[in-house]
């Protein structure tokens, strides 16, 4: 007797284990985030560090600095206070959602376009910046817009993004070659394994500017705004944000911010 009781225990242990594992993770998600970031005064930020303008790494100070960056800081002032401390953790296309639902962010800030497909996995903020996809080319290419693109093109492209999907519908002929990340895009741009490069005009812009041999090729053919990515259930840290945006906007500090990296009034 005793030792099918052992047995019993023995099948029925891993069981527990899971169950209980599921309980702690769904008490975590409970929690209010704005108490936690509040009670811990900090705010960890998923951001970029390869995105010329928004966040980008400086190798000489090993800190990430961009547009992103910046709005991040006020928020984050603005929710906690001049203690408040806004920390940095690199996420990429792939990687952001999974880091924030697993709860190692708190919140993401690294040119994520709002779209209904996200939406299912996480709440958005309202618009902090607005963005609309573009290509990239050489200088002397014959790429003048979208429309141009045919069988005989390669776009570059980053896995997982909304810019990989949206050049399928406005390219249906073109080749696609997606890669991890921008960085990497570039460089296969610049070695001509693809014709042009697609992802936001921010984005694209910044390139362009560290490297005038390549130009944005047209207008925007997207509309693509960038909003603050949180879990799902933590409204009152969604409102606290859209509070602080609406502020900013107010008091002319989302202007001078956007000045600083943009060179011009915000649109």
């Amino acid at each position: 007797m005793k030792t099918y009781s052992k047995l019993i225990l023995v099948l029925c242990l891993p069981l527990l284990l899971v169950t209980l594992s599921g309980c702690l993770k769904t008490n975590a998600q409970d929690k209010d985030l704005l108490e936690q970031v509040k009670e811990k005064q900090e705010i960890n930020w998923g951001v970029k560090n390869d995105t010329e303008l928004f966040g980008l790494m400086n190798i000489k100070t090993r800190e990430v600095e961009g547009f992103d960056i910046d709005i991040a800081k006020e928020i984050t002032k603005r929710l906690l206070g001049e203690e408040g401390q806004a920390n940095f953790i690199e996420v990429t296309s792939k990687t952001s959602i999974p880091l924030l639902k697993n709860g190692n962010i708190d919140a993401i800030i690294a040119t994520m376009t709002i779209s209904d497909e996200r939406k299912k996995q996480v709440d958005f903020s309202d618009i902090y910046f607005a963005a609309g996809q573009s290509l990239l080319v050489p200088k002397d290419s014959n790429i003048k817009k979208v429309s141009d693109l045919g069988s005989e093109n390669t776009v570059l492209a980053v896995k997982g993004s909304t810019s990989a999907e949206n050049i399928r519908v406005h390219a249906k002929d073109a080749n696609i070659l997606e890669l991890e990340n921008y960085a990497e895009a570039f460089t296969a741009l610049q070695s001509g394994q693809g014709d042009a490069m697609t992802t936001d005009n921010s984005i694209l812009l910044g390139m362009s500017e560290e490297n005038p041999n390549f130009i944005l090729a047209g207008d925007n053919f997207t509309n693509e705004p960038y909003g603050i990515a949180i879990d799902k259930g933590q409204d009152s840290f969604v409102l606290e944000v859209n509070q602080a945006l609406k502020e900013m906007k107010e008091d002319d500090t989302y202007a001078v911010i956007y000045k600083k990296w943009f060179k011009e009034e915000p649109k």
